[in-house]
């Protein structure tokens, strides 16, 4: 249920509506935005009396839900959700989040080289993998604790907050501690033991789509999230699992706006794991940006014939400086800017 307040409603009349939607057995959660005050009720709505907390004072509408989530409902949150990831670095706003860097921490001059020419060519975030999910037992796993350091010292000699995948509730602690952004990748969408600790930890959280979910149980993830208290979640939209075969995946670029009409929480979309093949990452990251995502992350290696994972897909640093100069043209196409 959602209770939507009247313009210039009191502070006593805000308080009776939060009352009676508590003795109807639900806590409340209280959006204010621009220009609308919105009570979200959180838990079973049943024992609220429509009829009764329409005509109270200062009410002006109330609608019931049927979407089963809630906090990451735009019915709860009209206004897009801004979350900031650094001092100074924002997904969600007016300009796009650029994240950029190789899919695996290889060593400290790949990881240290390549963020400086992310940084040179406009990138706001760095990523990079340290604990690395593979199909095969038998292919590069990542450095573990030690690509987490590397990645530090990227972040030392650039500024750039680091992006990195969390693979285990063991390393929790540690990545809250050592890293800005905390990636949920797509083979973890719903492994709600990692989500539901993730909800307590005051993190931003890149919430990866996973291989075959729809919209309505990507969201349910991110709420799992948000229920524990976490309510900084980025969506990550990176290709589904299809027929096809031709690409790693289908990136599904209606699933955006889907989205975004439903939801508050910003969408990056990832067109590298999408595609699966370098040569389609600049027209699909262009394409992203027309079709309204909040942001990128891009993989760019070095030298992407010799990388351990994923060179196949990666662009280089030259590519991706001229990327970056025609995302801008249509970034300001759509009222966005870099």
């Amino acid at each position: 249920m959602v209770v939507i307040m009247k313009p210039g409603f009191t502070k006593k009349e805000l308080d009776h509506a939060i009352a009676v939607m508590k003795e109807g057995g639900v806590n409340v959660m209280i959006s204010q935005g621009a220009e609308t005050t919105i009570l979200g009720a959180e838990g079973n709505a049943q024992g609220i009396d429509i009829t009764k907390m329409q005509a109270l004072p200062g009410v002006e509408r109330v609608m019931r839900v049927s979407e089963p989530y809630k906090k990451a409902n735009r019915k709860y949150h009209p206004d897009d959700s801004v979350i900031e990831i650094a001092p100074g670095v924002t997904v969600g706003g007016k300009k796009l989040l650029v994240v950029a860097g190789p899919c695996s921490v290889e060593s400290e001059g790949q990881i240290t080289q390549v963020a400086q020419a992310v940084q040179a060519s406009g990138a706001q975030a760095l990523r990079g993998g340290a604990f690395k999910p593979r199909t095969s037992p038998y292919s590069f796993q990542g450095m573990g604790y030690a690509g987490l350091d590397l990645l530090e010292k990227a972040r030392s000699a650039t500024g750039l907050p680091v992006v990195t995948e969390l693979m285990s509730t063991d390393d929790i602690s540690y990545f809250a501690d050592h890293v800005d952004v905390i990636q949920v990748g797509t083979r973890n969408m719903q492994n709600f033991d990692l989500l539901k600790r993730l909800g307590k930890v005051d993190k931003p959280i890149l919430l990866k789509r996973g291989l075959s979910a729809t919209i309505e149980e990507w969201l349910m993830s991110a709420e799992y999230i948000m229920a524990g208290g976490n309510e900084k979640v980025i969506l990550c939209e990176r290709g589904i699992r299809t027929y096809e075969t031709f690409t790693r995946n289908t990136l599904d670029l209606s699933a955006v706006l889907a989205v975004k009409k439903q939801s508050h929480l910003p969408v990056v979309v990832d067109p590298s794991h999408a595609c699966g093949q370098a040569w389609m990452v600049e027209r699909m990251s262009l394409a992203a940006i027309a079709a309204g995502a909040d942001g990128l992350i891009i993989e760019v290696h070095n030298d992407p014939v010799h990388a351990l994972c994923d060179g196949q897909q990666s662009i280089t640093p030259e590519q991706f400086a001229a990327l970056m100069g025609k995302a801008g043209t249509i970034a300001e196409c759509v009222g966005r800017e870099l």
